[in-house]
């Protein structure tokens, strides 16, 4: 009896050895690289109810129009880096009851919606959003549209960064447009190579299709990405647009490097001096005959609309 306790015992105890050692595993390996850029992970990037239109609380620029929209109104959606801007937008011209959030999202049938870039092209092609608030659009995306045999319409409203971020204990400062397409090109893989500690590169990138992860294959030109990265200690590098890192990340351990001896600075952007600027749009169909688009986008683009893009933190067109 004594030896079949003692048997258990043991067996009890090589149990809860392991189940900690998986867990160690997970936080400590499998947990630091979980593809936590995914489209589910990056909706959840930022809290919708913080930008809530027609809130009190809301952390959206807030602006009294005088353009009041009724009747059809346009469907929106957009990237999630720029909801604070289009929930602006309805919350100054759209009326209250056209929009509908159950705690978590929006509801089919609520004028603004967020589904992400991905989402939102395919949103804009397929009929089921009327203006979209996107950067432009992957190759991908675009022959998406030609294959529907829809004709998109660009409207330039508004200017952003893209830019790079380490973690700010990270010694690099600075880096240039060579050094980063030879990182992501895998030329360059430790961080002894670009001025910074003998530490293995990690150079992180995000989902296809996603607004960020497009600008990036921009960016690289003809220089090919590099396979995402395989699980190994090190440093890591990521990207992104610069409001999304300074206003909506919440992080706190990451810093913005200089490309090209430019920090992507507001005023950096403004003056051009920083070597990676896009414009952003609103993208609609060439064959939507609902009469409110051009009558929103060009509220979009007078006083008040560039007052909102400029005060949410972007650079306005005008």
């Amino acid at each position: 009896m004594n030896k079949l306790v003692k048997q258990l015992a043991i067996i009890s105890l090589l149990i809860a050895f392991f189940a900690s050692l998986n867990l160690w595993i997970y936080f400590n390996f499998t947990y630091r690289y979980v593809d936590n850029s995914s489209e589910t992970m990056r909706q959840q990037l930022i809290e919708l109810d913080v930008y809530l239109p027609f809130d009190s609380n809301s952390r959206i620029v807030k602006v009294d129009s005088d353009l009041k929209l009724t009747g059809n109104l346009p469907v929106l959606d957009g990237a999630t880096a720029l909801f604070p801007i289009y929930s602006a937008f309805v919350n100054a011209t759209y009326p209250e009851s056209s929009v509908n959030f159950d705690i978590i999202d929006f509801t089919p049938e609520s004028g603004l919606q967020k589904t992400g870039t991905g989402g939102a092209y395919k949103a804009i092609v397929d009929g089921t959003a009327d203006i979209i608030f996107v950067a432009k659009p992957s190759q991908a995306q675009i022959q998406y549209a030609e294959s529907m045999r829809v004709e998109l319409v660009y409207v330039p409203i508004g200017y952003e960064a893209f830019v790079f971020i380490v973690n700010s204990k990270n010694p690099v400062e600075y880096l240039t447009t060579e050094q980063i397409q030879g990182i992501y090109s895998g030329k360059h893989k430790n961080w002894r190579e670009v001025g910074g500690e003998n530490t293995p590169i990690i150079a992180l990138q995000r989902v296809d299709g996603s607004g960020s992860q497009t600008a990036m294959t921009s960016f690289m030109g003809e220089t090919a990405l590099l396979n995402r990265p395989a699980n190994i200690r090190g440093r890591a590098i990521g990207f992104s647009f610069r409001f999304y890192v300074s206003d909506l990340s919440g992080k706190q351990n990451i810093k913005m490097i200089s490309v090209d001896g430019v920090h992507p600075s507001k005023e950096n952007i403004r003056n051009g001096t920083y070597p990676i600027i896009d414009s952003f749009y609103a993208v609609y169909r060439a064959d939507d005959e609902n009469g409110n688009i051009p009558m929103f986008i060009n509220w979009i683009l007078s006083d008040e609309g560039q007052y909102i893009i400029e005060q949410t933190g972007y650079v306005p067109v005008k």
